[in-house]
């Protein structure tokens, strides 16, 4: 596991290095799971170059906060998309270690987590602070890769989570709804 993330991550951003993009199905499966925004508070974790919390902000109507710990990130985040006056907020933060008020809501209707799950450490706490932050009825989205889809001798192997990690991310919620992308799996999780 990383030990620092931002130590990790901010190289990586700072060198212009990208990942995997959303896809045309992805967004139509956030359409379908998310709904409509109606200008609702959205939180977009690990959010890198800002793409989906720019797509939940001016396609899905959510007044979006999009967090990330490199600052290279969020320069990203800021600097890249079409220019509009109304566009979703982006600070650096880490969201395992820093200060939940930092936060420009005390709660989200919708709450994303994409490709970011696997480098989480304590998973169990960073979905205890998830479900603090979602209100009742909200969703949280995790957009992540899973190991079982792909060869053992897969040198990438290591980037999806377990079928144990699978469990710990599904158990507690009321709601549990997959949708398949290929090597990804989307969960639309309700408290």
């Amino acid at each position: 596991m990383i030990a620092s993330p931002v130590a990790y991550w901010e190289p990586l951003w700072a060198s212009g290095r990208s990942y995997l993009r959303i896809t045309d199905t992805e967004t139509q499966l956030l359409a379908e799971h998310l709904g409509p925004g109606h200008g609702r508070p959205a939180l977009d974790l690990g959010c890198g170059d800002g793409a989906l919390a720019r797509h939940l902000h001016n396609h899905l109507g959510y007044r979006t906060t999009g967090i990330d710990c490199a600052p290279s990130a969020i320069a990203l985040a800021t600097a890249t998309g079409p220019a509009i006056a109304d566009h979703p907020h982006c600070q650096v933060m880490d969201f395992v270690t820093d200060d939940l008020s930092e936060l420009p809501d005390p709660a989200y209707a919708v709450i994303t987590c994409r490709l970011v799950f696997r480098f989480i450490t304590d998973k169990g706490a960073f979905l205890d602070r998830v479900r603090q932050l979602l209100v009742p009825g909200g969703t949280f989205w995790v957009v992540t890769e899973l190991t079982a889809r792909r060869a053992d001798d897969d040198q990438l192997k290591s980037l999806g989570i377990t079928a144990p990690e699978v469990e710990l991310l599904t158990s507690r919620w009321s709601t549990v709804t997959v949708a398949d992308l290929g090597r990804l799996a989307c969960f639309a999780l309700r408290p």
